[in-house]
């Protein structure tokens, strides 16, 4: 059976304080949905200083659906992590992952805007160094012992629940984030899927004494929306989904290699690409890939609609494929 996932990252362009409050509210009532209805996890996300308004505290939203929700994962990927505290993200994950009872995975990446950099004040040309930084501390600190945090003696509790630590990934598309991982023995999460970089980090394993496996994209992942009638979903909802892919494509450099990456510049374009793809359940139970990702409220999707593409999902698809 597929791993089944629904994303969220609570995008609304148009959004009010009062509208926004309700598509988030939304969103935990989706995950508790899908939560009962066996869906593997739920993935979010993290930028800064977006105007549409992407959700900038994945943590604070996980622990929202944690509150809401008994056996689902969340899968934050992924993080920025030179933007964090180091000691300060590892009691926040330490409590997440007691909250939950070990359902937190976190992907720690350096992003790809240096716009988020400078407005949090954080050196651009550092992001390796404090990536390391992050990294190690969090190893550290998850012990419960003592240990040296830039020169001075620290102890980060408590202790987190999943032993050694909670699930952490690296991510990125580049050698320099596979040789991190490996150097670290942490499992490597790509950005795309890159067998040529899966191969490199596990030649460094080997390099550096070190286990890990790799979290890959599948060669196609595409971002789902259910419907009975695509075509009206695109004549009515395409503007959404087109937001988003443009969005992703004004951030990514030629360097970037991303699972979603989008060329389009029309809803018609965006449909013929198969990046965003708005299936019936026929056809979604069909479709034969590793994994299902629903993207419910893609690009400030109406609440309604984000909502029947979910059941769909939920009472039409997942029974067939457990059939």
């Amino acid at each position: 059976m597929p791993f089944s996932v629904v994303r969220f990252n609570l995008v609304d362009p148009l959004a009010t304080p009062e509208s926004l409050s309700e598509r988030y509210r939304a969103a935990l009532a989706m995950a508790a949905y899908a939560d009962g209805h066996g869906v593997d996890t739920v993935q979010t996300e993290e930028h800064h200083g977006v105007e549409d308004n992407w959700l900038p505290s994945p943590f604070a939203f996980a622990g929202a659906v944690f509150g809401a929700t008994r056996r689902i994962a969340v899968t934050v990927s992924a993080i920025i992590g030179p933007l964090h505290d180091p000691l300060r993200l590892a009691e926040e994950m330490a409590v997440l992952d007691l909250l939950s009872g070990g359902r937190l995975v976190t992907v720690a990446g350096i992003g790809y805007r240096p716009e988020e950099y400078e407005e949090r004040g954080v050196d651009w040309g550092r992001r390796g160094e404090l990536q390391d930084l992050l990294l190690e501390t969090l190893l550290a600190a998850w012990t419960g012992e003592p240990f040296t945090y830039r020169g001075r003696t620290v102890r980060v509790t408590p202790r987190p629940f999943t032993r050694p630590h909670p699930l952490l990934l690296v991510g990125g598309s580049s050698r320099a984030a596979a040789r991190r991982a490996a150097r670290l023995g942490l499992p490597f999460f790509p950005s795309a899927h890159l067998p040529e970089l899966d191969a490199y980090y596990r030649e460094r394993c080997a390099e550096y004494g070190t286990e890990g496996w790799t979290m890959m994209p599948a060669e196609q992942t595409p971002l789902l929306h259910l419907s009975e009638d695509p075509d009206r979903t695109w004549a009515e909802h395409g503007e959404h989904f087109l937001h988003e892919a443009r969005t992703y494509a004004s951030w990514q450099s030629g360097d970037i290699r991303s699972a979603v990456r989008s060329a389009a510049g029309s809803a018609a374009e965006l449909r013929e690409e198969g990046v965003y793809r708005v299936v019936t359940p026929e056809e979604c139970a069909g479709l034969g890939l590793e994994s299902l990702v629903l993207h419910p409220l893609c690009g400030g999707m109406p609440i309604e609609e984000g909502w029947r593409s979910l059941r769909l999902f939920c009472d039409d698809v997942l029974p067939r494929l457990e059939a």
